[in-house]
């Protein structure tokens, strides 16, 4: 049996895409941003296969038999598992069918089968495949001579029947569906109105001409995942980029755990194709309609036109002191600024860095980047600024799943400017997000620092909702100095007064302020506890939580992903699951202690790994101006009434429903000047 107070992390995950799955069917969102959610579902049950079924398959081909989680062997984890997976993927192909194509096609946009194809368009479609499709396609029969080929993981094959015409001898023909060509194929339509084919529909329908001297008796589209966690040896003697490129390329040779099929095609070829595969049945998901639904996102939320389907834009908000035609040092000298992004622009922290590289009294810049994007333009800045004589240090941590191969490109690209490059630390990556820039000035030396809860991130700083601050604070630009010291390799800890970092001394901190509001609480005083995070899965952590809310603090959590505590039916803890336009990945820490609020923002979510593998920051709020928005900004998110969902006693989460007005805490970012809310009321009134 399942522990009281946890939930198993896998099924809480299962959970969380369950949510992200309901939204495509809010009409908060637009038909084209409803199918953007179908497509998330699809590409975060990729992830979740690749990383979680994959160690859990580790381990099972290990003979490992420990129960772990609620007593459950990996095995029977396994099994639990794919349980919840195929009955997710039922419901979200469903929702694909039932509502999401009916409300495309009221708006013009039709995705079609062959069979609803007119002869004049089977004819277009006859001659494109010729012209444009057949050209790129590389047909393969297997035999004894050519045995079944190593597939690529997560791209769309079609494995065929084949009987050679006058034989009764039967082969399987193979042809992997390009990856150059839009999934998608567009029909010739007048404006306003869409029509397109799936690649692999249109592949299927003209099979015979890829296999001219055979029979085709069946076809099956089909997809493979493979696992891809693999541990990085940190005892070997090579170095870490080179371990990490032997894990990438083992990566190609994972074992498949879950092969997509096609609901409706195939027959007696389905398990010929597992049997070629070596994947047993159980290890087969049959989906009824297209494979890897991601192509939403990608291609039919992208296509021109169809304004009305979609969110309405946004343009970011710019400070008016950031509008000055100043440096950005100097403002930043006449106090502190504070970014809700993707609400505030992100241009200032790009600016940040752009300025610093080209600013002749700027003698050094040192930056942590784990996911940066395909163009980054800090690449570009540090690259500048090394190349005009200054010292650059950049950590780019090349562990930063799936983005290694990014990574580690942009390492030697950085090397060849002139920076000096860290490749991350042997025993913790690398997760805090962080910029130093040292400058001359005429009063000495002067250290500005941006904190910040996102990745240094131009594209996602669109979609993730994070905070970040820069300020020339001189002990937080001090406690820098001594983290890059720690990056740099000259000690294990430098001692930082305010800066807290894992796995030093955060989970010592937050310990020592959930326990002194519990003892506020036993004292008759009012006590209280706000944190947002992406996750939240520490068991000590959780323990604590849930003792302080036995003693009366009040609890209220943020988590939009995993969160593997159970509220307990005291009520004294809340837990909310906010689900939206934006990806909410902002980390905030609030401690009322009698009134004070203490304040912090953060990289790290409440995990062992963030806790205790990784090198994390935490930052104080020390301006009492950011410090009160920070908490508005989390009082907001507690008032929604739109986008949230609340986790009850069974550990099953509810959407909030409206009563009365409707308040969603993203459409309030948005607004020019968001209304303001006071932090102290609003957990009072809750909390009462």
């Amino acid at each position: 049996m399942e522990e009281a107070p946890f939930i198993s992390r896998n099924l809480s995950w299962l959970d969380f895409n369950d949510r992200v799955l309901l939204e495509s069917l809010n009409p908060c969102h637009p038909p084209l941003e409803q199918a953007n959610f179908l497509a998330i579902v699809s590409s975060n049950l990729d992830e979740f296969f690749m990383v979680r079924v994959g160690k859990l398959e580790t381990k099972v081909d290990s003979n490992w038999q420990n129960p772990e989680v609620g007593g459950l062997t990996p095995a029977r984890q396994l099994e639990v598992i794919w349980q919840g997976a195929r009955k997710q993927v039922t419901k979200q192909y469903s929702l694909y069918r039932t509502a999401l194509l009916p409300a495309l096609a009221a708006g013009g946009f039709h995705i079609l089968s062959i069979a609803d194809l007119s002869d004049e368009q089977l004819l277009w479609l006859s001659r494109y495949f010729d012209a444009q499709i057949m050209p790129v396609l590389t047909p393969r029969v297997l035999n004894a001579k050519y045995p079944f080929p190593l597939l690529t993981a997560k791209r769309l094959h079609i494995a065929a029947l084949l009987r050679p015409k006058g034989e009764p001898a039967i082969m399987m023909g193979l042809i992997p569906v390009p990856g150059a060509l839009k999934r998608l194929v567009m029909l010739p339509m007048g404006p306003g109105q869409a029509r397109g084919v799936l690649l692999e529909d249109v592949i299927g329908q003209y099979l015979n001409r890829c296999y001219p001297d055979m029979d085709v008796a069946a076809h099956l589209p089909f997809r493979i995942t493979r696992n891809t966690d693999f541990a990085l040896d940190i005892t070997s003697t090579e170095s870490i980029l080179e371990e990490m490129m032997r894990n990438i390329k083992r990566r190609a040779f994972g074992k498949i755990v879950r092969v997509e099929v096609g609901e409706h095609f195939g027959g007696a070829l389905l398990p010929r194709l597992l049997d070629a595969l070596q994947v047993p049945d159980d290890k087969a998901m049959k989906v009824s309609g297209p494979l890897d639904l991601t192509f939403l996102s990608k291609q039919v939320r992208m296509l021109p036109g169809f304004e009305d389907m979609r969110y309405e834009k946004f343009v970011p908000r710019v400070a008016a002191r950031l509008k000055t035609p100043e440096t950005i040092f100097r403002t930043i000298r006449q106090g502190d600024l504070l970014f809700h992004h993707p609400y505030d622009s992100y241009d200032p922290v790009v600016r940040f860095v752009a300025e610093a590289a080209d600013d002749e009294r700027v003698l050094a810049i040192r930056q942590t980047l784990y996911r940066v994007s395909s163009s980054s333009p800090f690449i570009a800045s540090l690259a500048r600024a090394a190349q005009k004589g200054k010292q650059v240090t950049v950590l780019v941590e090349v562990r930063a799943r799936f983005d290694e191969e990014n990574n580690i490109a942009w390492c030697r690209a950085l090397e060849k400017a002139g920076c000096q490059v860290i490749y991350g630390l042997p025993n913790w990556k690398t997760h805090s997000k962080i910029a130093l820039v040292v400058r001359q000035e005429e009063t000495g030396i002067r250290r500005y620092i941006h904190l910040g809860t996102g990745n240094y991130n131009d594209a996602t700083a669109k979609g993730y909702t994070d905070l970040s601050i820069l300020t020339a604070d001189r002990q937080l630009a001090e406690d820098a100095g001594a983290f890059f010291s720690i990056i740099a390799g000259y000690s294990d800890t430098f001692e930082m007064k305010e800066l807290i970092a894992s796995p030093f001394f955060m989970r010592r901190e937050l310990e020592d302020r959930i326990l002194r509001e519990k003892e506020h609480a036993q004292n008759g005083q009012f006590a209280l506890v706000v944190a947002k995070m992406n996750a939240l899965s520490d068991k000590p952590m959780i323990s604590l939580l849930l003792d302080a809310a036995e003693a009366g603090v009040k609890i209220y959590l943020s988590v939009r992903g995993v969160c593997r505590l159970k509220v307990p039916e005291n009520g004294n803890i809340v837990v909310r699951s906010t689900v939206g336009r934006y990806l909410e990945h902002a980390r905030i820490f609030i401690f009322h202690d009698r009134g004070r609020n203490e304040t912090f923002i953060s990289s790290a979510d409440w995990m062992p790994r963030n806790l205790d593998r990784r090198l994390e920051l935490t930052a104080p709020v020390k301006d009492p101006v950011i410090s009160h928005a920070i908490r508005e900004i989390a009082a907001k998110e507690f008032m929604d009434n739109s986008q949230a969902w609340e986790m009850l006693p069974s550990g099953i989460y509810e959407r909030v429903m409206a009563e009365g007005t409707c308040f969603s805490a993203q459409q309030q970012f948005m607004q020019e000047a968001p209304k303001s809310v006071d932090f102290d009321r609003v957990f009072h009134v809750l909390s009462s």
